[in-house]
């Protein structure tokens, strides 16, 4: 089969998107690859074809939990074998998905980049049949982008184990600096480099300086129908828009890190349903979301880098149908941006007292904690400690930056379960205990793979198949948990602190001053970048975004509000014509009524002719005494 073929067969397209056969291509040849696409520009499809194509197990590496699921559920469903490891299982779950690894029937391991040198992959690895390592959400590894993950670096260590397994890394923004350095970290040999246009012709970009945001919130919302998200900063901004844009009809609900999980999972999946129409959010919403008919997005408050706002703007128009993004700012909030640095960077003490307080607050002794999970109630801490929760929020972040510890604070696990007897005891225990054959035989009905490992389950979905309330369908699941005949894990939503390295004596703790200074310094530049784009007069906003990540568009977009006002603007063919006409006949006679020239000129429509001629006497280039025109003689 060829790749077309595997399209088609799984996907259903006859054709591939631009750029996506020549990075398959370069896959099948077994070369290291690099390959760029925009949000929703199919960067899945890219190693999931070729993979499909060769003999072996493609791992896919991505720290996204939620992606992982979605993805793997997504393969599953169109019979592609697909196991995932994250970094909320433990090691008995980890073991017994490896173990299916090795057995061969399987296509896809998708796994967290923090488990890459747990000693117990470390074992597995090399009986592994690994073809293909996918690396996604690539920009990561640089210390110079705007989301970099230490555990990325880890990667380097696995092409050291695997030196003839190629590498595909993707991603949808990075700048040239950020594309070096990814190449770099993952030792790409000769890597062939693909770049798709960051230019989205569908999508119209905007920017409003407004006095009141909610009043043209409102506007837009009114103005463009179907699907929207409305980004915001603070999670209680999000509520308070979204009680406001309900009070106008608008039907809308919010979603941010701190509801529970199941509240973030119905709202999210309600939204994706159609049943509400505008999820207003903070950044925490979006990640591994499929779903290609959002008309618009608006940005409430600004976005700190060119990178975030490009991702999220993104999400608009996957269905490749017209689409619209929106940015809202005050003089204020350009002051409030510029202004953060010191926030998003603390002075070197207050994080070394950050890192001391979270120690002893989990009670670690020093030299503990390496390589292990706590429960972390950030609100808690911060409480007890007297420390600004944003402020704590910053140092973890650069605590993870210097491969100290890593701080999770939307861990969303899904329910999981798995058969934990053999079928025979199931039948026999089904006799004795016939109140749950309904559920047990939608369990076997609605989940394959389940005897093998755990898999992703729905309470919600369950309870409806089952025709039972879901407080039911939970307390059954527990009960045949209790019984031994499954394992049940509910969902979990518990932020999570991981030690990357032991617990440090003060006298030990340290980072490194230079690195972090040259980040500040870059995050400043992207700052100033940002802001650079909300103050464009003249400069078509797709063309800067895409000069921002080092590609020059042939031209502009045309959709742009920058670009639609030059439209408005700019004579027309007909206007220039007239305007030279008036020129050449008053160069050669200097003055001549209004209408000789109109007879000598062919202008048959007036109101081109007053026009032509008014441009030209605010040009100071003609005057008109009564009926006379004159040129005005330099």
């Amino acid at each position: 089969m060829d790749p077309k073929e595997i399209l088609y067969q799984y996907w259903g397209h006859k054709n591939f998107r631009p750029v996506q056969e020549e990075i398959i291509q370069a896959v099948l040849k077994q070369q290291d690859t690099l390959a760029l696409l925009p949000t929703g520009g199919g960067k899945s499809i890219c190693f999931q074809v070729p993979a499909l194509l060769m003999d072996g197990l493609c791992l896919v590496i991505t720290p996204l939990i939620a992606l992982m699921k979605d993805q793997v559920e997504s393969l599953t469903q169109k019979d592609i074998p697909a196991l995932l490891i994250n970094s909320t299982m433990n090691f008995k779950q980890v073991d017994n998905v490896l173990q299916l690894a090795l057995s061969g029937k399987y296509k896809f391991l998708y796994l967290s980049p923090e488990r890459l040198e747990t000693r117990l992959f470390l074992e597995y690895l090399p009986a592994l049949d690994i073809c293909l390592i996918a690396v996604d959400e690539a920009h990561c590894i640089s210390q110079w982008g705007y989301d970099f993950r230490p555990a990325y670096l880890r990667i380097a260590a696995l092409r050291n184990e695997l030196p003839k397994v190629p590498v595909l890394a993707v991603t949808a923004s990075a700048t040239k600096a950020v594309q070096k350095d990814i190449c770099e970290k993952l030792c790409l040999q000769n890597p062939a480099i693909f770049q798709k246009s960051f230019t989205r012709p569908n999508l119209s970009y905007s920017v409003f300086r407004v006095d009141v945001k909610i009043n043209k919130t409102i506007e837009i919302l009114q103005k463009v129908a179907g699907s929207a998200i409305v980004y915001c900063k603070s999670r209680k901004r999000t509520q308070e828009i979204c009680e406001l844009l309900c009070l106008q009809k608008i039907d809308a609900a919010y979603y941010h890190a701190g509801l529970d999980a199941e509240t973030r999972m119905e709202k999210q999946q309600q939204w994706i349903d159609n049943k509400i129409r505008v999820m207003v959010c903070t950044n925490a919403f979006g990640m591994g979301i499929d779903k290609p008919n959002v008309r618009i997005v608006i940005h409430y408050d600004l976005p700190n880098c060119i990178e975030n706002y490009y991702q999220e703007a993104g999400r608009a128009g996957r269905d490749e149908k017209k689409a619209y993004a929106v940015l809202l700012y005050q003089q204020k909030d350009i002051a409030a941006l510029q202004n953060s640095v010191d926030q998003q960077f603390p002075d070197e003490a207050v994080i070394k007292n950050v890192y001391l307080s979270v120690s002893n607050y989990l009670q670690l002794t020093y030299g503990s904690g390496e390589g292990q999970y706590f429960d972390f109630d950030l609100t808690g801490f911060c409480h007890n400690f007297k420390l600004d929760m944003p402020q704590v929020i910053n140092c973890l972040k650069v605590l993870e930056q210097e491969a100290i510890l890593s701080f999770s604070a939307t861990v969303l696990q899904p329910a999981t379960l798995q058969f934990t007897c053999d079928k025979n005891t199931l039948f026999e225990w089904e006799q004795t205990q016939p109140q749950h054959t309904n559920l047990i035989k939608t369990l076997l009905r609605t989940y394959a793979g389940i005897f093998d490992y755990p898999v992703f389950i729905s309470e919600k979905n369950l309870a409806y198949l089952c025709k039972e309330e879901i407080g039911i369908i939970k307390n059954n699941l527990k009960k045949l948990h209790q019984y031994g005949i499954i394992e049940y894990k509910p969902v979990k939503d518990t932020p999570q602190l991981y030690f990357i390295k032991e617990r440090l004596h003060q006298d030990n703790f340290a980072i490194d001053g230079k690195k972090y200074r040259e980040r500040k310094e870059i995050f400043i530049q992207r700052i100033q970048q940002m802001i650079a784009y909300t103050q464009l007069d003249t400069e078509c906003r797709s063309n800067y975004i895409s000069a921002y990540f080092g590609m020059e568009e042939a031209g502009s977009c045309g959709i742009c509000d920058i670009c639609l006002q030059h439209k408005k603007t700019k004579p027309s063919a007909d206007l220039d014509h007239t305007i030279a006409a008036i020129l050449h006949i008053l160069k050669t006679a200097g003055s001549v009524p209004v209408q000789e020239i109109k007879d000598a000129a062919l202008i048959k429509n007036e109101a081109l002719l007053l026009k032509g001629l008014n441009l030209l006497m605010e040009e100071e280039k003609i005057k008109l005494d009564n009926d006379l025109v004159m040129l005005i003689q330099e």
